[in-house]
């Protein structure tokens, strides 16, 4: 008889750890906060928009509503642009990628340093365009047109021209 229960004590050990990783599982699940509770979301009707100056970085004209985070500090950020028909945004780079979909109007963008009507491709609302960090680029509005970008900030905006900023005026 003492040579079967000899047989099953590794066995009972296995159980008896078993049990206790189980039970430390959920104590740890108990302690731990709820990570359901720690996130949050944001909902913004379209109504609820607020329109207010454009940044310093933007010629004048421009109006900016921030949905989401903000554009100046480290993390995601949602930002609109509302620009009056015949904007232009000068030639600029930014520091980091850039994700645009044009809400509505028609919003004509090329990559290069120097305004070239001829190479310009207007987009009507709905449309999306990506630029990646450090690309040269500029934008024509040629309706009243709002569009939408989204980023990780802090974003930066960079004239290929130092007279164009309307920062330095």
């Amino acid at each position: 008889m003492t040579h079967i229960a000899t047989r099953f004590i590794p066995f009972r050990n296995t159980i008896r750890s078993f049990a206790c990783l189980l039970g430390s599982a959920a104590i740890l699940a108990a302690a731990a906060p709820s990570q359901a509770a720690e996130q949050h979301h944001t909902v913004l009707a379209a109504d609820a928009v607020k329109w207010g100056p454009a940044p310093p970085s933007l010629p004048p004209g421009a109006q900016a509503a921030i949905l989401f985070g903000h554009p100046g500090k480290d993390g995601p950020f949602v930002l609109r642009l509302k620009f009056p028909a015949g904007f232009v945004v000068p030639p600029h780079r930014h520091s980091k990628d850039e994700f645009v979909t044009v809400i509505s109007g028609t919003f004509a963008i090329t990559s290069g340093e120097k305004v070239d009507r001829a190479t310009i491709k207007p987009l009507p609302a709905a449309s999306f365009f990506h630029l990646p960090a450090g690309m040269p680029h500029y934008a024509v509005a040629e309706a009243e047109t709002i569009v939408q970008i989204n980023g990780i900030g802090p974003f930066d905006v960079k004239y290929v021209d130092p007279k164009d900023d309307p920062r330095n005026r």
